[in-house]
């Protein structure tokens, strides 16, 4: 390789390593790094930790520190496991970006060394050819036929010329504005499709345009359906507990109770009613789904997007290598009447044989099906394709005779053609023909191929070179068919999807006939197609009216892809984006779960939630059951801990005010809702029933409060029958009353949850053996507490037999009635949602 001709040969290495201390490595980084404190004090503001943390706090002033400790130390857990999660993808992720690091030629002394990208800095003269990536912002100094393709940085797939600008120093500075279709301008992420350039770095890492796409994600993302979820359940509690607690308060001055011993009961309540293991029961069980994803080869970089998986309702995905393999081959080579013809095809891969630059995987695939051999013909000359001409021409000889073979787009080759082939002669190419040839290319299309077409022009024996002007007066030979055909898995997977709940919205840049029979290849039916045309006449409210209608998005630009994510999210559906490319990385930061693969660019790695290290939907369906199952849990715990809580605390606020003394101690309140929660923390590892898995699951506040009004009631009923058996039957003693009621409180909290955990037949649908251990074991705690020197410090004595009697009874009776109460409350919901009848969201 000669040294290029401009001024100087490159930087020398003790310049380079001065401007990479200046400017800093040539990496993008989407996002500052965060202090480890403030990435912990951001998840903290939660609404539903604030409660937690407002009502311990209370009673830490009020001399409850054992309340403040219990909740400080599990959301403390919390925290933690979440952060750890995190830094565990972030490395998983920086390893990827590693792997693939790019190298590039850069001057270096006078030498073209090898130097990885990194180490780039301004000032540096860069070689480069067919196939090499643009390492940084720069301008072009020399260019021979240099073809770019920005699609990364646009969406558009049609490369561009570019040049030094015409009687230009080769060392003058780059336009202070340059922009993508500045001729001498090269962004960091195109890539070389043909020819050959040296160009001068001009900016690196976050200053290049690549950079500051980058540092939109910097932008906050829209909150995600957990964020939403917590966010309102985090409400709902608030607003109950403030009721409880100002009615508590109200109630006792009016019966003229002591304002302090009242006041730290109004605060136990609210101690006790807010479920203080839910941060660390949530956090156990999305741990535990990312684990699982882990084995199937899926990086979890947000923890909360196990959960976002399992309530996601719309997958949005590219149908190139996610439904198909994008290994294309050779179909079939037919003439212009559509008759199979190996002379069409011989044409095509003398073709793709002799042309230079970098080869499509059009080229690859008709190579692929021919070993080389003797080639009796030699290249003359080329024209190179180029994206707006689309097409490429070779000029060949053969003893005398000189062919001139182009390859490419069936509109212009048909464009550009006088006559056609029959085989024995080449008639005319009248309006008839057209027509028929038309009419071919839809037919095939309508198959599911890809066509390029071939034509050829024999010419004068004295042409040793050619043009772009001698492509004309073409005889038409035909069409070469490719099929790019859906991975062996896909049609499961996307049954699989279906049957789960989750609707597949396809969004490519191909065209409708060729979607379409793919859809049918897979068995997906088409509900209709929107065009990028058509959706660029839609303003925002007319796009979301029509998001819902269409499952096919063809011909549409990135933009485009964000618009239809955004409108999902506004007709209220839990969306995935599936995407590799730098124009994916808005809408996958827009989606509730963006997801994307090993091979993708950083940007788009970077603004996934989900990283797949293998493209494929069935390792994604995994992920999806492991979301459900997280939520499926976490909704156990939160029915149980919401409604019992809900009873016990309603049961003790309206006690309060007819008993002569407390019907629990503020100590005890707090270590029964202590020991019921340490009885659930076994619930990650439960069963989930299969047919609970068939649909998508979200946080359901309005159903949650609903379960909570049918079922506190019922655990009041009995706590009051408790009150009045002790009281009026047994006359028990306040030590005896508050001994006997927190055994029977805590055995019916944790029993119960053998009946609420399944919608089935308690007695059937059995618990996982943790679950069954955990709920066992603390139920016998409480009751063996009173007999304990521990206990004694709590308040607790030793019950008498008949309280013992009258515990079993009353427990017993409740769980058979949470059983017939929990079958109405699982019958009457489908006839609640019939009534709303919302239809599409």
């Amino acid at each position: 390789m000669e040294a290029p001709v401009v001024a100087g040969i490159g930087l020398s290495e003790h310049q380079a390593r001065a401007g990479l201390a200046e400017h800093g490595p040539n990496e993008i980084q989407p996002a500052a790094p965060r202090s480890l404190a403030r990435r912990f004090v951001a998840r903290l503001a939660n609404p539903l930790l604030l409660v937690l943390l407002a009502a311990s706090a209370i009673a830490a002033l009020t001399g409850d520190a054992l309340s403040f400790g219990i909740v400080l130390a599990v959301i403390l857990a919390s925290v933690v496991l979440d952060l750890v999660q995190e830094q565990r993808a972030d490395r998983a992720i920086e390893s990827l970006q590693q792997a693939v690091a790019l190298r590039v030629r850069v001057w270096r002394d006078g030498q073209c060394v090898e130097r990885p990208a990194p180490e780039l800095v301004p000032g540096d003269l860069v070689q480069l050819g067919a196939g090499s990536l643009v390492p940084a912002d720069g301008t072009v100094l020399q260019a021979t036929d240099f073809f770019v393709n920005q699609a990364l940085l646009t969406g558009e797939a049609v490369p561009v010329e570019k040049h030094a600008a015409p009687g230009a120093p080769a060392g003058s500075a780059a336009p202070a504005e340059a922009t993508l279709q500045e001729a001498r301008a090269l962004f960091m992420g195109s890539s070389v499709v043909s020819g050959s350039a040296l160009m001068r770095v001009d900016a690196t890492g976050a200053r290049t345009e690549f950079g500051r796409m980058a540092q939109s994600l910097r932008q906050p993302e829209p909150p995600t359906e957990f964020e939403r979820g917590t966010r309102r359940f985090g409400m709902m509690l608030t607003r109950a507990t403030v009721a409880l607690v100002l009615a508590v308060l109200l109630l006792n001055v009016l019966y003229q109770r002591p304002p302090l011993e009242s006041f730290l009961f109004a605060v136990a309540l609210a101690v006790g009613l807010t479920p203080e293991l839910l941060p660390m029961i949530v956090s156990v069980t999305l741990a535990r789904g990312a684990m699982r994803l882990a084995r199937s080869r899926v990086v979890v970089r947000r923890l909360s997007a196990v959960q976002d998986l399992g309530a996601m309702d719309v997958l949005c995905t590219d149908k190139t290598g996610t439904l198909t393999e994008a290994t294309l081959r050779v179909e079939r080579a037919v003439d212009a009447q559509g008759l199979d013809c190996e002379a069409v095809f011989e044409l095509a891969w003398l073709n793709s044989h002799f042309e230079s630059g970098v080869k499509s995987a059009l080229d690859d695939a008709i190579l692929a099906r021919r070993t080389p051999g003797a080639v009796p013909w030699r290249k003359l000359d080329e024209v190179p394709f180029d994206f707006e001409r689309r097409r490429v021409s070779v000029l060949l000889q053969r003893g005398d005779e000189r062919l001139l073979i182009c390859k490419g787009a069936p509109e212009d080759v048909l464009r550009l053609s006088a006559a056609w082939d029959d085989g024995q002669a080449e008639p005319a190419l009248d309006a008839a023909a057209r027509a028929r040839i038309a009419a071919l290319f839809e037919a095939h299309s309508a198959q599911g191929l890809r066509l390029l077409a071939v034509a050829r022009r024999r010419v004068d024996a004295g042409t040793v070179d050619v043009s772009a002007a001698d492509e004309h007066d073409f005889v038409f030979a035909g069409f070469v068919a490719f099929a790019d055909p859906p991975k062996a898995s896909t049609a499961a997977a996307l049954r699989e999807l279906h049957a789960h709940g989750i609707a597949l919205k396809i969004i490519t840049g191909d065209n409708e006939l060729v979607t379409r029979h793919l859809c049918q290849a897979l068995g997906l039916r088409v509900q209709g197609v929107l065009t990028g045309e058509r959706i660029a006449q839609l303003d925002d409210h007319g796009l979301r009216a029509a998001v819902t209608r269409h499952n096919l998005f063809c011909r549409v630009t990135p933009e485009q892809k964000n618009r239809i994510v955004l409108a999902l999210r506004a007709r209220g559906h839990v969306v995935g984006y599936l995407g590799d490319g730098a124009n994916d990385a808005a809408p996958l930061h827009s989606a509730d779960v963006g997801i994307s693969v090993d091979g993708a660019v950083d940007v788009a790695r970077q603004a996934a939630d989900l990283v797949l290290l293998e493209h494929d939907l069935g390792v994604l369906q995994q992920g999806v059951r492991e979301g459900r199952r997280t939520v499926l849990n976490v909704d156990k715990y939160l029915f149980m801990a919401t409604s019992s809580n809900f009873g016990n605390m309603v049961s003790m606020a309206a006690a309060a005010l007819w008993l002569p003394f407390l019907p629990m101690r503020p100590a005890q309140i707090l270590l029964n809702n202590l020991l019921y929660d340490l009885s659930e923390l076994a619930l990650p590892l439960d069963r989930v029933r299969e047919s609970e898995m068939l649909k998508p699951r979200r946080w359901d506040i309005a159903r949650i409060r609903r379960f909570m009004l049918w079922f506190g009631p019922l655990s009041s009923v009995f706590d009051l029958a408790a009150f009045a058996l002790l009281l009026g039957v047994l006359r028990a003693t306040e030590p005896v009353f508050q001994s006997a009621w927190f055994v029977q409180s805590l055995a019916t909290q944790v029993l119960v949850v053998f009946v609420i955990r399944t919608p089935g037949t308690a007695w059937r649908d059995r618990p996982s053996p943790w679950v069954a251990a955990a709920s066992l074991g603390v139920a016998a705690l409480a009751l063996a507490l009173p007999y304990l020197p521990p206990g004694r410090a709590f308040g607790f004595v030793p019950l008498p037999a008949s309280a013992l009697v009258m515990v079993g009874t009353l427990t017993a009776a409740y769980l058979v009635a949470a059983e017939a109460l929990k079958r109405l409350f699982h019958r009457s919901a489908p006839r609640r949602r019939r009534r709303r009848a919302p239809g599409p969201r």
